[in-house]
């Protein structure tokens, strides 16, 4: 997948990055499995639950009843021991279907001395702390292209293995399976040109599916520290390009950047989707947080 020209490919700066390739991100599978574990109870720990109001076996809580409702619905157990008429509320069973995708296109494999993580890594552990908690709270979660939906409480070691077996993509997996109920959440760092993601939300947003796009970004992308005679190289293609005074790109880099991010934004709002950018030396608590209240709002809405 080509990626957006922000000199030469927002390329990493040799001696500054590292990057990781198909085999070590098996071998560093298990403490990814780990991570994420810990991210997704971190985050249910602080959670006060997904359930609602609705259809179903289970008991959820009394309320006031309310005039003009159903005499059928009234608790006369309940209410007997108060001066007040109450009604028992069922919990909401209905369930719908999330699906993943995580981006694992060659740029993805980078990550500076300014990370903990490669990008890679923290997507990983964000799509897997992510089907955790969803599972959790009785969702069904897919990764686009490579698993069903599942509601099993082994969804974390069910999804490594599926990427393990493919480490690489390129680029958004097939939408057919995407319901009228279902969402998405992307991760990745959707450096391609403008156009050709655009097109391809375009075809997810066509199976009527809500969306959430998180855009991670390595600090030494936003931040450019380069200065002196430093050669970038294209993560993609292997392209080299060497730049005298670095520091003199350093405006016009943020400048496309910046236009480059705008674009994917205004587009995403205009689908009706969210989207966050997330640095990978920040916490992974942080942008889970927020998807389960963004994806327990949409749900909401829906019901």
């Amino acid at each position: 997948m080509a990626k957006a020209r922000i000199i030469e490919d927002t390329a990493a700066a040799l001696g500054h990055a590292r990057e990781v390739d198909g085999q070590t991100l098996a071998e560093a599978m298990p403490r990814l499995i780990v991570a994420a574990r810990r991210t997704a109870a971190t985050v249910l720990h602080g959670l006060h639950g997904r359930r609602r109001a609705g259809p179903g076996e289970n008991f959820w809580q009394y309320r006031r009843f309310t005039s003009g409702e159903p005499a059928r619905r009234i608790d006369w157990r309940r209410s007997a021991r108060d001066q007040y008429l109450y009604v028992r509320e069922r919990e909401w069973e209905v369930s719908h279907t999330v699906w993943l995708w995580v981006d694992r296109s060659r740029s993805m494999w980078f990550g500076s001395n300014l990370a903990g993580d490669a990008k890679i890594e923290r997507a990983v552990v964000l799509s897997l702390g992510l089907a955790e908690i969803l599972v959790d709270g009785g969702e069904r979660v897919g990764l686009l292209g490579l698993t069903r939906p599942l509601a099993n409480r082994r969804v974390i070691p069910i999804f490594a293995d599926a990427m393990r077996i493919k480490p690489e993509d390129e680029g958004f997996a097939p939408s057919a399976d995407i319901g009228a109920r279902s969402e998405v959440v992307l991760f990745g760092d959707f450096l391609a040109p403008v156009d050709e993601t655009i097109a391809q939300l375009n075809r997810l947003a066509s199976r009527a599916a809500r969306g959430h796009i998180i855009m991670i970004a390595d600090p030494i992308e936003e931040v450019f520290p380069f200065s002196g005679r430093t050669e970038f190289r294209d993560p993609e293609s292997g392209l080299k390009f060497i730049a005298g005074r670095a520091q003199d790109y350093r405006e016009a880099y943020a400048e496309r950047l910046a236009a480059h991010r705008a674009a994917i934004t205004a587009h995403a709002k205009m689908l009706g989707w969210t989207l966050a950018i997330h640095r990978s030396d920040r916490p992974a608590s942080e942008p889970l947080l927020a998807l389960h209240a963004r994806i327990g709002s949409l749900e909401a809405g829906a019901a």
